[in-house]
C-alpha cells in the first residue's frame, strides 16, 4: 500500500467522526441562534407577570390600607371616600396638565 492510499484510508477512518462533529456544530449554533434568545425573552417576560402581580396586590393593599386609616380617623366611610375621591381628583388633574399637547 502506498503512502498516499494510506492517508485516504485514515482520512475515510476519520470521516464519521468529523461528520459527527460538523452535525453537532451546526445544531449547537442554531441552538444559540434560535432557542436561547427565545428562553432569555420567555423568562424576562415571566419575571415581568409576576413582578406586574406582585405590584397591583401591593398597590391594592396599600388603597385598603390608607382607606381603612382614613375611614378610622375621620369616624365614617362616606367621609374616607370623599377624600379618596378628591386625592385622585388631584392626581388626575395633575396627569392632564402635565400631558403632551401635540
Amino acid at each position: 500500500m502506498s503512502g498516499r492510499a494510506a492517508a485516504n484510508l485514515v482520512v475515510m477512518e476519520d470521516f464519521p467522526a468529523r461528520l459527527a462533529t460538523f452535525l453537532e456544530d451546526i445544531a449547537t449554533r442554531v441552538r444559540a441562534m434560535t432557542v436561547d434568545r427565545i428562553s432569555k425573552a420567555v423568562r424576562l417576560s415571566t419575571l415581568g407577570m409576576i413582578a406586574a402581580a406582585f405590584g397591583l396586590m401591593a398597590a391594592i393593599f396599600l388603597f385598603l390600607t390608607v382607606f381603612a386609616a382614613l375611614e378610622i380617623s375621620l369616624g365614617s366611610d362616606a367621609a374616607a371616600w370623599g377624600v379618596l375621591a378628591g386625592l385622585f381628583l388631584l392626581a388626575g388633574a395633575l396627569l392632564w396638565s402635565k400631558r403632551s399637547k401635540d
